[in-house]
């Protein structure tokens, strides 16, 4: 939905939009913008937008579209794997069970082979014959041998359900050590021996770690704890905050402990002044701003974190709040949920911003007979109805926006197979080839100068040359 009004005189903010894989298309659409020379006073995001923002707001978008950058990383691949101990768990019931049916196993071969016995005598190969025969008296002795099959197979079951408890039970306690809550938890044991059955390690670690690259300055240390990041990132940009190349930022993130969305933010004076005045102290509303550049400045690598859990496919990240704010120094749990965008375009419009480019990899809603095959895998079917979701949230922000500001531009693609969690890629059956994230990368890109640098950005340039 192009709009033909931009223009690089208002204020403008850069919205990414968007769950798992999204990182890259972004990573794309950044690359494009850059390019091209497009002034983008604030960006924002949720997600893995979140990540993105950040790093775009310290002049770090090229750090995201490099070939050694997080979102091309080859530890991606283990990017919402599922958790390690539900991995042990269904190896380890599938071994049981195979252990359980050996001796039936063992009886089919062995009736197996005997008929292929009597198949060799009727041939006239007796000498074949002989010693398939031989071979099935072997197998039947071995399968009702006492000393074998009835001592070994009880004593391998055990072992392998014994080891399928340890596991369970040792990820629950790192879990709940990694929680770092003490509140009392409802419900029988076995719900925390299951947990969240993705995992979420990446693409987090690769995105703290590239944000830390950036800001680290002369420090040759590995990543620091995540409040020692998020303070000097909040440091590194508010001593920039107007230089090229930085930008205003905002991330958004889900409170389930709160119900409610929070939205983090790095300012310049005059917007954060606008910021806060729509939640005055005391007020309903106080409880949702977290400024970075205020006592709650170790919080923001907690966002991006937080903002890489989906709902229900992921843990939530434990975040504790400072003492000195509204939440007293209380322990939430932080999320992402698809609808944030709509949350992101409020903000941004209260704090000046008059024309938004919105960025998302959901595709269009589908029209009639466009129908594809479904995922069998769960893995597969919880990414599809994710991105279902993503789709109708990017709908529902582009309507928001256009009542809200002057200048509304998206960019989307017109087909995108690679879903929120097709890390290592996935088979388009339109293009009958396998689908990456560097293709994704690259149709971001290409998307950016389709949908808004030609029709919109060049045209603009080429009626002010007039």
């Amino acid at each position: 939905m192009p709009n033909a009004s931009y223009s690089p005189q208002v204020r403008t903010a850069l919205v990414l939009c968007g769950a798992g894989s999204a990182g890259a298309y972004h990573a794309g659409v950044l690359r494009a913008l850059a390019e091209a020379g497009v002034k983008v006073d604030v960006v924002a995001g949720h997600g893995p937008g979140a990540g993105n923002a950040l790093a775009a707001a310290i002049d770090g978008s090229a750090r995201l579209w490099d070939a050694e950058g997080p979102w091309m990383s080859p530890s991606l691949e283990r990017a919402y794997r599922w958790r390690p101990a539900l991995r042990v768990f269904f190896i380890g019931l599938l071994a049981t069970v195979l252990l359980l049916a050996s001796p039936l196993i063992v009886l089919v071969a062995a009736a197996a082979t005997y008929a292929a016995g009597m198949l060799l005598a009727l041939a006239n190969l007796p000498a074949a014959s002989e010693w398939v025969v031989a071979l099935y008296q072997r197998m039947i002795g071995f399968l009702f041998d006492p000393p074998v099959l009835p001592t070994i197979v009880p004593r391998a079951v055990l072992l392998a359900l014994l080891v399928i408890a340890g596991v369970m039970f040792a990820a629950a306690f790192r879990a709940a050590r990694e929680e770092r809550s003490r509140r009392r938890s409802l419900g029988g044991f076995w719900w925390r021996l299951i947990g969240a059955p993705l995992g979420a390690d990446e693409p987090a670690h690769s995105l703290s770690h590239a944000l830390w690259t950036l800001v680290r300055g002369a420090s040759a240390t590995p990543v620091p704890s995540a409040d020692d990041v998020g303070r000097r990132y909040v440091e590194v940009l508010t001593d920039n905050l107007g230089q090229p190349g930085f930008r205003e930022v905002l991330v958004a993130v889900h409170d389930t402990d709160s119900r409610r969305d929070l939205v983090g933010a790095v300012l310049a004076p005059q917007a954060r002044g606008r910021f806060e005045a729509r939640r005055p102290a005391g007020g309903p509303r106080e409880a949702e701003i977290v400024d970075f550049s205020g006592p709650q400045r170790n919080l923001a690598l907690d966002f991006l974190i937080g903002a890489l859990r989906m709902p229900i496919a992921n843990g939530t990240w434990p975040m504790q709040f400072s003492p000195d704010g509204y939440w007293r120094g209380e322990l939430h749990h932080i999320t992402d949920r698809p609808e944030l965008a709509v949350r992101l375009l409020e903000e941004v419009a209260a704090i000046g911003v008059q024309q938004v480019v919105l960025v998302s990899p959901a595709p269009e809603p589908s029209l009639p007979h466009t129908l594809r095959a479904r995922a069998v895998s769960l893995r597969a079917r919880l990414g599809a109805e994710v991105r279902s979701m993503e789709t109708s949230a990017f709908d529902d922000a582009c309507a928001a926006a256009v009542t809200r500001f002057t200048g509304v531009f998206a960019i989307r693609p017109v087909h995108n197979p690679l879903g929120p969690f097709d890390f290592r890629g996935t088979y388009d059956e339109a293009s009958d080839r396998k689908y990456g994230l560097k293709d994704l990368m690259q149709q971001g890109y290409d998307d950016a100068y389709r949908l808004f640098i030609e029709p919109s950005v060049a045209a603009g340039e080429r009626l002010d040359n007039l």
